[in-house]
Protein backbone atom coordinates (compact mmCIF):
# COMPACT_ATOMS: atom_id res chain seq x y z
CA UNK A 1 0.00 0.00 0.00
CA UNK A 2 2.88 2.52 0.84
CA UNK A 3 4.35 1.66 -2.86
CA UNK A 4 0.78 2.66 -4.45
CA UNK A 5 0.26 5.56 -2.60
CA UNK A 6 4.08 6.82 -3.48
CA UNK A 7 3.50 6.19 -7.53
CA UNK A 8 -0.14 7.88 -7.26
CA UNK A 9 0.91 10.62 -5.32
CA UNK A 10 4.39 11.17 -8.29
CA UNK A 11 1.56 10.62 -11.11
CA UNK A 12 -0.51 13.54 -9.44
CA UNK A 13 2.94 15.58 -8.72
CA UNK A 14 3.56 15.16 -12.81
CA UNK A 15 0.04 15.83 -14.10
CA UNK A 16 0.23 19.22 -11.68
CA UNK A 17 4.10 20.12 -13.16
CA UNK A 18 2.92 19.14 -17.23
CA UNK A 19 0.34 21.26 -16.66
CA UNK A 20 1.93 24.35 -16.50
CA UNK A 21 3.16 23.59 -20.77
CA UNK A 22 -0.66 23.50 -21.57
CA UNK A 23 0.23 26.11 -23.93
CA UNK A 24 2.59 24.09 -26.11
CA UNK A 25 1.88 20.97 -25.73
CA UNK A 26 1.29 18.41 -28.28
CA UNK A 27 -0.58 15.24 -28.21
CA UNK A 28 0.62 12.21 -30.12
CA UNK A 29 -1.96 9.37 -30.21
CA UNK A 30 -1.34 5.70 -31.71
CA UNK A 31 -1.62 1.75 -31.47
CA UNK A 32 1.03 -0.58 -31.18
CA UNK A 33 1.11 -4.25 -30.45
CA UNK A 34 3.89 -5.86 -28.53
CA UNK A 35 4.78 -10.03 -29.10
CA UNK A 36 6.98 -10.32 -26.16
CA UNK A 37 9.13 -12.95 -24.05
CA UNK A 38 7.70 -13.54 -20.93
CA UNK A 39 9.38 -15.10 -17.88
CA UNK A 40 8.94 -15.99 -14.07
CA UNK A 41 11.27 -14.56 -11.13
CA UNK A 42 10.93 -16.99 -8.34
CA UNK A 43 12.12 -15.28 -4.22
CA UNK A 44 12.35 -18.65 -2.03
CA UNK A 45 14.70 -20.42 -0.27
CA UNK A 46 17.23 -22.87 -2.15
CA UNK A 47 15.41 -25.99 0.13
CA UNK A 48 12.02 -25.14 -1.61
CA UNK A 49 13.50 -25.05 -5.12
CA UNK A 50 11.12 -23.51 -6.68
CA UNK A 51 12.51 -22.29 -10.04
CA UNK A 52 11.62 -20.77 -12.94
CA UNK A 53 11.78 -22.99 -16.02
CA UNK A 54 12.62 -21.15 -19.17
CA UNK A 55 10.34 -18.56 -20.64
CA UNK A 56 7.29 -18.62 -22.77
CA UNK A 57 5.85 -16.17 -25.41
CA UNK A 58 2.97 -13.44 -24.22
CA UNK A 59 1.33 -10.36 -26.23
CA UNK A 60 0.02 -7.29 -25.92
CA UNK A 61 -2.15 -5.09 -28.30
CA UNK A 62 -3.10 -1.43 -26.96
CA UNK A 63 -3.12 1.87 -27.29
CA UNK A 64 -0.94 4.86 -26.75
CA UNK A 65 -0.86 8.23 -26.15
CA UNK A 66 2.51 11.02 -25.60
CA UNK A 67 2.39 14.29 -24.10
CA UNK A 68 4.82 16.79 -25.21
CA UNK A 69 6.37 19.36 -22.92
CA UNK A 70 8.96 19.98 -25.00
CA UNK A 71 10.53 19.30 -28.59
CA UNK A 72 12.53 16.07 -27.01
CA UNK A 73 10.42 15.50 -24.23
CA UNK A 74 7.70 13.07 -23.41
CA UNK A 75 4.92 11.35 -20.72
CA UNK A 76 3.81 8.32 -22.63
CA UNK A 77 1.15 6.53 -21.35
CA UNK A 78 -1.64 4.37 -22.89
CA UNK A 79 -3.99 1.22 -22.22
CA UNK A 80 -2.44 -2.43 -23.29
CA UNK A 81 -3.83 -6.04 -23.14
CA UNK A 82 -0.90 -7.69 -22.44
CA UNK A 83 -0.20 -12.13 -22.10
CA UNK A 84 2.36 -12.79 -19.74
CA UNK A 85 3.69 -15.49 -17.45
CA UNK A 86 6.26 -18.04 -17.53
CA UNK A 87 6.96 -21.65 -16.03
CA UNK A 88 7.80 -23.08 -12.81
CA UNK A 89 8.94 -25.40 -10.72
CA UNK A 90 8.97 -26.81 -6.70
CA UNK A 91 10.36 -29.79 -4.85
CA UNK A 92 9.91 -29.95 -1.64
CA UNK A 93 10.33 -32.59 1.19
CA UNK A 94 9.46 -32.00 5.01
CA UNK A 95 8.75 -33.77 8.20
CA UNK A 96 5.59 -35.78 8.45
CA UNK A 97 3.98 -34.75 11.61
CA UNK A 98 2.00 -37.92 11.71
CA UNK A 99 5.12 -40.27 11.17
CA UNK A 100 8.63 -40.92 11.15
CA UNK A 101 8.89 -40.59 7.31
CA UNK A 102 8.63 -36.98 5.16
CA UNK A 103 6.01 -35.43 2.86
CA UNK A 104 7.12 -34.68 -0.68
CA UNK A 105 5.56 -31.52 -2.45
CA UNK A 106 6.78 -31.29 -6.21
CA UNK A 107 5.34 -30.26 -9.21
CA UNK A 108 5.60 -27.85 -12.52
CA UNK A 109 3.28 -24.78 -13.70
CA UNK A 110 2.22 -23.45 -16.25
CA UNK A 111 1.43 -19.83 -16.00
CA UNK A 112 -0.52 -17.56 -18.20
CA UNK A 113 -1.63 -14.46 -16.75
CA UNK A 114 -3.86 -11.55 -18.21
CA UNK A 115 -3.64 -8.02 -17.25
CA UNK A 116 -5.12 -4.59 -18.13
CA UNK A 117 -2.03 -2.63 -17.66
CA UNK A 118 -1.86 1.65 -17.66
CA UNK A 119 2.08 2.54 -18.71
CA UNK A 120 3.30 5.89 -17.22
CA UNK A 121 6.69 7.16 -18.30
CA UNK A 122 9.10 9.70 -19.01
CA UNK A 123 10.26 9.44 -22.87
CA UNK A 124 13.15 10.94 -24.16
CA UNK A 125 14.11 12.09 -27.85
CA UNK A 126 17.29 12.57 -29.73
CA UNK A 127 17.31 15.03 -32.57
CA UNK A 128 16.82 13.52 -36.02
CA UNK A 129 19.84 11.13 -36.80
CA UNK A 130 18.50 10.72 -40.65
CA UNK A 131 15.51 12.50 -42.07
CA UNK A 132 12.49 12.49 -40.21
CA UNK A 133 14.01 9.81 -37.79
CA UNK A 134 14.76 9.86 -33.99
CA UNK A 135 15.43 7.80 -31.47
CA UNK A 136 14.09 7.76 -27.93
CA UNK A 137 14.28 6.39 -24.46
CA UNK A 138 11.91 5.87 -21.77
CA UNK A 139 11.66 4.84 -18.09
CA UNK A 140 8.56 4.54 -15.96
CA UNK A 141 5.94 2.08 -14.35
CA UNK A 142 3.07 0.45 -15.48
CA UNK A 143 0.28 -0.24 -12.94
CA UNK A 144 -1.96 -3.38 -14.20
CA UNK A 145 -5.06 -5.32 -13.41
CA UNK A 146 -5.36 -9.09 -13.54
CA UNK A 147 -8.06 -10.01 -16.05
CA UNK A 148 -7.73 -14.06 -16.25
CA UNK A 149 -5.35 -16.78 -15.34
CA UNK A 150 -4.35 -19.99 -16.77
CA UNK A 151 -2.25 -22.63 -14.92
CA UNK A 152 -1.24 -25.40 -17.44
CA UNK A 153 -3.57 -24.33 -20.18
CA UNK A 154 -6.69 -24.58 -17.49
CA UNK A 155 -8.81 -21.86 -16.36
CA UNK A 156 -10.36 -24.25 -13.05
CA UNK A 157 -8.79 -25.92 -10.64
CA UNK A 158 -9.68 -29.58 -9.88
CA UNK A 159 -11.94 -27.90 -7.32
CA UNK A 160 -13.77 -25.50 -9.75
CA UNK A 161 -12.37 -22.52 -8.98
CA UNK A 162 -11.13 -19.89 -10.97
CA UNK A 163 -6.85 -19.93 -10.94
CA UNK A 164 -7.28 -16.33 -11.06
CA UNK A 165 -7.92 -16.30 -6.90
CA UNK A 166 -4.33 -17.57 -6.82
CA UNK A 167 -2.44 -14.68 -7.88
CA UNK A 168 -3.08 -10.83 -6.69
CA UNK A 169 -5.14 -8.60 -8.51
CA UNK A 170 -3.39 -5.40 -9.12
CA UNK A 171 0.45 -5.62 -9.43
CA UNK A 172 3.07 -2.72 -10.44
CA UNK A 173 6.00 -2.86 -12.38
CA UNK A 174 8.53 -0.73 -13.59
CA UNK A 175 9.79 -0.24 -17.26
CA UNK A 176 12.86 0.80 -19.19
CA UNK A 177 13.41 0.93 -23.51
CA UNK A 178 14.99 1.72 -26.67
CA UNK A 179 13.22 2.40 -29.63
CA UNK A 180 13.16 4.40 -33.11
CA UNK A 181 10.40 6.49 -34.64
CA UNK A 182 10.03 8.08 -38.32
CA UNK A 183 7.97 10.63 -39.81
CA UNK A 184 6.00 9.27 -43.01
CA UNK A 185 3.68 11.95 -43.31
CA UNK A 186 2.21 15.27 -42.05
CA UNK A 187 1.33 13.86 -39.00
CA UNK A 188 1.86 10.08 -38.99
CA UNK A 189 4.78 8.32 -37.64
CA UNK A 190 5.43 4.43 -37.41
CA UNK A 191 7.61 3.42 -34.53
CA UNK A 192 9.24 0.14 -32.91
CA UNK A 193 11.05 -0.39 -29.86
CA UNK A 194 11.88 -3.07 -26.95
CA UNK A 195 11.00 -2.16 -23.40
CA UNK A 196 11.68 -4.58 -20.61
CA UNK A 197 9.15 -5.02 -17.84
CA UNK A 198 10.15 -5.86 -14.24
CA UNK A 199 7.77 -6.78 -11.61
CA UNK A 200 7.86 -5.08 -8.23
CA UNK A 201 4.67 -6.27 -6.60
CA UNK A 202 4.21 -9.78 -5.75
CA UNK A 203 1.82 -11.61 -8.37
CA UNK A 204 1.15 -14.71 -5.97
CA UNK A 205 -1.78 -14.55 -3.78
CA UNK A 206 -0.47 -16.45 -1.09
CA UNK A 207 -0.61 -20.20 -3.10
CA UNK A 208 2.82 -21.05 -3.52
CA UNK A 209 3.59 -19.11 -0.03
CA UNK A 210 1.29 -21.46 1.77
CA UNK A 211 2.00 -24.48 -0.25
CA UNK A 212 5.36 -24.25 1.56
CA UNK A 213 4.49 -22.98 4.43
CA UNK A 214 6.20 -19.44 4.15
CA UNK A 215 5.05 -16.03 3.84
CA UNK A 216 8.09 -15.16 2.11
CA UNK A 217 8.01 -16.72 -1.03
CA UNK A 218 7.40 -14.74 -3.89
CA UNK A 219 6.45 -14.98 -7.43
CA UNK A 220 7.05 -11.96 -9.78
CA UNK A 221 6.51 -11.26 -13.53
CA UNK A 222 9.31 -10.02 -16.35
CA UNK A 223 9.28 -9.60 -20.07
CA UNK A 224 11.32 -7.83 -22.96
CA UNK A 225 8.51 -6.99 -25.15
CA UNK A 226 9.34 -5.90 -28.97
CA UNK A 227 6.63 -2.46 -29.41
CA UNK A 228 5.57 -2.30 -33.33
CA UNK A 229 3.16 0.62 -33.90
CA UNK A 230 1.83 3.69 -35.77
CA UNK A 231 1.02 7.58 -34.11
CA UNK A 232 -1.27 9.69 -35.71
Amino acid sequence: MKMIRCITATAFALALFFSSYNASAQVEIGVKISPSLAFSRTIAQDKYKFEAEGSKPGFGVGVVADYFFGTNYAVSGGLTYNIKGGNVSYDYSYPDPASTGTIRVQGKDELSLQYLEIPIALKLFTNEITTDTRFYFQAGTSLNTMLNAKVNEKKVDDGGDKFTKRFNTFEIDVLIGVGAEKKIGESTKLFAGITYHRGLTDADDAYYADLFGDDKVELKNNSFSLDLGVKF
